[in-house]
């Protein structure tokens, strides 16, 4: 990919990036204000893990999403928060020792080092289940087939068809030896399905038909694939004091990932070929999708 491509996405990203962060770290402030009892450690846990830091990426593809069909930005937040939500319950589940086992997380110590594990696991539980009463909320929609369609998809993205299903394999994929299509299929749904969510959600609020969905499905698929490409490459050669997190973790535990099975040169191709095919899905979509290639370009090109 060229300097002037990238430059240009990341012209474009950056302040959409920066807004959406504050926006995104705005409700989650309100969301998660500290009661005066004794849920106060819960609550403050919660914010430790989710408000600051992070990119804010799957509240962008929301928002950038539901921009190509007019969507009222307020609500399409809410639905940027709920998809954070079980994005940062995940990091903090993810993170403890008997997952992956991880003291650093966005550049801070993990909820269940700077707290405890019981408190960690609480912080997880409640962040997913905050997901869905703010989808659920009539605030983030006025059609209740909306909201009803949004909490199914989330559902499924997150369980066991999705998110969780992958993470699992991911758990076993120590005891295993994987080919290039077990660890593509791993990854479509650990990181995969949580992406190609925030695509269907921004078509569902603009009211698409289920058939009309396509070409934003395949522009998640190679989106997420591409984005989890470029974390192999940063855990295989990236710096922890950029990526705000432990690096050659991967390595460490023995697991087959798209850089072991390629080497960074093919796997750092084959994520630049998935970006080019994921702008091919948005042919049909003028100057309204440029934040949409945008992030494409970005999976690739990050250091964090």
């Amino acid at each position: 990919m060229s300097d002037a491509l990238v430059g240009e996405a990341l012209d474009t990203l950056s302040p959409a990036l920066a807004e959406t962060g504050a926006e995104i770290d705005r409700l989650l402030n309100e969301l998660l204000a500290v009661p005066a009892d004794s849920r106060d450690r819960l609550y403050e846990a919660m914010r430790h893990a989710a408000i600051g830091g992070g990119k804010r990426l799957r509240p962008l593809l929301v928002l950038a999403t539901c921009d190509l069909f007019h969507v009222d930005r307020r609500r399409a937040l809410r639905v940027g928060l709920a998809v954070e939500c079980v994005h940062v319950y995940s990091l903090i589940h993810d993170d403890m020792p008997c997952m992956d086992d991880d003291d650093l997380r966005r550049g801070r110590p993990t909820v269940h080092k700077a707290w405890d594990e019981a408190t960690a696991i609480l912080a997880g539980d409640s962040l997913h289940a905050l997901a869905f009463e703010v989808l659920a909320d009539e605030a983030t929609h006025e059609d209740p087939f909306v909201r009803a369609e949004l909490v199914a998809e989330l559902a499924r993205a997150a369980g066991p068809s999705g998110m969780a299903g992958g993470q699992m394999m991911d758990l076993r994929a120590e005891e295993m030896a994987l080919d290039l299509a077990a660890v593509t299929r791993l990854q479509q749904l650990k990181t995969g399905a949580l992406i190609g969510f925030c695509l269907e959600a921004g078509a569902i609020m603009g009211r698409v038909p289920p058939e009309g969905r396509t070409p934003l499905r395949g522009y998640a698929r190679d989106v997420g694939l591409a984005f989890q490409i470029a974390d192999d490459l940063l855990d295989a050669e990236g710096e922890e004091s950029k990526t705000g997190k432990r690096v050659g973790k991967d390595r460490t535990a023995g697991k087959e990932t798209f850089v072991s099975l390629l080497g960074s040169e093919r796997a750092r191709q084959q994520a630049e070929a998935l970006v080019e095919q994921a702008a091919v899905h948005l042919q049909a979509f003028g100057a309204e999708a440029d934040l949409l290639r945008a992030i494409a370009r970005f999976a690739v090109e990050r250091d964090h």
